[in-house]
């Protein structure tokens, strides 16, 4: 099974959970775009919250109802890919530089719904972990943060400075916890196990992530 074909079949299992009239979170990325595709097949008349410019712009061209955050704050369900997956359950997301509003729109969904193709599981995480960072005294975050790569990219949906951190990820627990603490760091993309309710690999059966493990 090609890469696409996982893709597109994790994208049809996260689509089969949406129902009418329900309030659905729409993640970023190439598996997403599958995602798209099949929710504008079924016609299934929910509403919709992107968390990124392109995401909107797609799902209205294939003519899903898609409606600002704030009138929406609490979603039933949240789709989206993540980059890489953990045995334990832990994630990395944000290649797309969208990982803040990601995160965000997952922590304000009941259900959380990951979706990937096989190539992003891992035996354990590794860099880089995408960072959204304040464009205010940057080189000072970068300073107590290093090693950290600044992308040639353009700036996040809001703004933020997109970098990757360069160093080691095997206590992602921690990680996060340092990430967090530093006032420098608008976002990561560690994505802890007890946020996610369950992960579609394309290949495989779901995964049930951890709830009760390490987490920041």
């Amino acid at each position: 099974m090609s890469r696409d074909e996982q893709k597109h079949r994790a994208a049809a299992r996260a689509a089969d959970l949406v129902e009418r009239d329900m309030r659905v979170g729409l993640g970023t990325g190439s598996t997403v775009a599958f995602l798209l595709d099949e929710l504008a097949r079924r016609d299934v008349r929910a509403h919709y919250v992107a968390t990124s410019p392109r995401t909107e712009i797609e799902a209205r061209r294939r003519g899903l109802d898609v409606t600002a955050f704030h009138e929406w704050p609490a979603l039933d369900l949240a789709i989206d890919g993540a980059d890489q997956v953990a045995p334990d359950g832990w994630l990395v997301k944000g290649a797309g530089g969208a990982h803040t509003r990601e995160k965000i729109v997952a922590y304000a969904a009941a259900r959380f719904v990951v979706i990937v193709d096989e190539s992003k599981l891992v035996a354990a995480l590794r860099p880089p972990v995408p960072l959204e960072l304040f464009n205010f005294g940057l080189e000072a975050t970068l300073a107590s943060l290093a090693p950290v790569r600044v992308r040639d990219a353009a700036p996040s949906p809001d703004g933020g400075v997109l970098s990757d951190y360069l160093g080691a990820v095997d206590a992602p627990a921690s990680l996060a916890r340092w990430f967090d603490a530093n006032v420098g760091v608008i976002g990561h993309g560690l994505v802890a196990p007890n946020l996610v309710d369950t992960i579609f690999v394309g290949a495989h059966d779901e995964l049930h992530p951890n709830k009760n493990g390490d987490t920041p």
